[in-house]
C-alpha cells in the first residue's frame, strides 16, 4: 500500500466526512441551533479558527469528523440548544448529513456522466457483421422502446439485451415514423450479448444530471438489497469491507485513473448515507427513530436512557469494526 494510495484515500475520506458534517452544520444553522465546533478529523487539534460563534478545526486523525451542537448530548437551558428545538427541527438536523451525502453522490455521478458522455439511444454506427444490420437498423435510428419498455439511455438498451432470451423487440423512430422490428441477440468474443450497434454520446448537462440521478437510484437499490440479504442471512457479515479494504480498493482504482476513483467515491458516499440512516443505536437513523418515538409518545425515552442506548450501540459498532478490520487484513495477507 503506497503513499500515493494513502493520500488518495485521505482526500476521499475527508471529502465524504465533511460533506456529511456540513449537512448537519447547515441544517443546524437554518433551524437556529448553536454550533460550538465543526471539525474535520478526530483526536488532537492541529489547526483551529474561532468564528463569531463556531470554532472550525482540523484534527490529527483523518478518520472522522463532528458537528458539536449545544444540547446535543446533554440538557441545556440555552434557547438555541438542540434539545430545546421541536421534533421536526431535530429530525431535519439528524437526516441532513445523509441527505448531503446523497446529494454529493448525485453530483459526482452527474459530473462523470457529463465528462465521458452519456450513451443515448440514437444509433451512430451499425456493424455489417451484426444482427442489427441484417434486421435493417440504420444510422440515425432512435430506439424508443425495447421489449415493450421505454428506454432513455444506452444503459437501458444494454441491460435489456443482456436479459433477453435470444432476441429483442424494438420500436425505432426513423425520421417522423415508427419502425417495429425484432433483432436476434448474439454473443461477442467476450461472451457479452450484443446486436452490433454503437450509439451517439451526449454531454448535455441536463442529460448528465438525469443520468446521475438514475445511477444513484440504481446504486441505492442494489445497496438496500444487499443490506436486506445481510439481515436475512442470505449474505455473510464476512463479506463486509472496512476502511483497510476501502483504502486497498481506492489504490486499485487509482491505477486505472481518476474517473474510477470518482466512481468508487460515489459508491462509498452513498454507502455512508444509507448506513447512517439505518435505525440502529449510535447512527443517525437510530437518533431519528428516537426523535420519532418521543414525538409520538411524548418523551417516552429520556436523554439519559437515549445516551445509554447510543453508548451500547457504539460498543457494538466498535466490535463489528474490529471484526471487519481483521477480515480486511486477512484478505490482504
Amino acid at each position: 500500500m503506497g503513499l500515493f494510495t494513502i493520500i488518495y484515500a485521505i482526500i476521499c475520506f475527508c471529502i465524504l466526512i465533511m460533506a456529511h458534517e456540513v449537512g448537519h452544520f447547515v441544517a443546524a444553522k437554518l433551524t437556529g441551533v448553536q454550533v460550538n465546533e465543526l471539525s474535520l478529523g478526530m483526536g488532537p487539534l492541529v489547526l483551529k479558527h474561532q468564528g463569531k460563534e463556531t470554532m472550525y478545526s482540523i484534527r490529527l486523525l483523518p478518520i472522522g469528523g463532528f458537528c458539536s451542537m449545544e444540547g446535543e448530548d446533554e440538557e441545556s437551558d440555552n434557547v438555541r440548544a438542540f434539545n430545546n428545538k421541536s421534533s421536526l427541527q431535530k429530525a431535519f438536523i439528524v437526516v441532513a448529513g445523509a441527505l448531503m451525502n446523497l446529494l454529493l453522490t448525485i453530483v459526482i455521478l452527474s459530473c462523470i456522466a457529463g465528462y465521458v458522455g452519456v450513451g443515448t439511444t440514437t444509433i451512430d454506427e451499425v456493424s455489417p457483421e451484426g444482427t442489427a444490420y441484417a434486421a435493417g437498423l440504420k444510422e440515425g435510428d432512435k430506439i424508443i422502446e425495447m421489449e415493450r419498455s421505454k428506454v432513455c439511455f444506452f444503459s437501458d438498451v444494454r441491460t435489456l439485451i443482456q436479459q433477453s432470451d435470444g432476441e429483442v423487440d424494438l420500436v425505432l423512430l426513423r425520421g417522423d415514423r415508427k419502425v417495429y422490428t425484432t433483432v436476434p441477440v448474439e454473443k461477442n468474443e467476450q461472451g457479452v450479448p450484443v446486436i452490433g450497434i454503437t450509439v451517439e454520446a451526449s454531454k448535455n448537462p441536463v442529460t448528465a444530471i438525469h443520468c446521475g440521478l438514475r445511477s444513484t437510484v440504481r446504486m441505492g437499490q442494489q445497496m438496500l438489497q444487499y443490506f436486506g440479504n445481510l439481515f436475512t442471512g442470505k449474505t455473510s457479515v464476512s463479506d463486509l469491507t472496512g476502511p483497510v479494504g476501502i483504502v486497498s480498493a481506492i489504490g486499485v482504482q487509482a491505477q486505472r485513473g481518476f474517473l474510477y476513483v470518482a466512481n468508487l467515491m460515489a459508491l462509498i458516499n452513498l454507502n455512508l448515507a444509507i448506513i447512517n440512516m439505518l435505525p440502529l443505536p449510535a447512527l443517525d437513523g437510530g437518533r431519528f427513530l428516537i426523535i420519532l418515538i418521543n414525538a409520538v409518545t411524548g418523551k417516552a425515552i429520556s436523554e439519559e436512557l437515549e445516551g445509554k442506548i447510543h453508548f451500547a450501540g457504539m460498543m457494538l459498532l466498535f466490535c463489528l469494526a474490529a471484526y471487519v478490520l481483521v477480515q480486511d487484513v486477512g484478505r490482504l495477507m
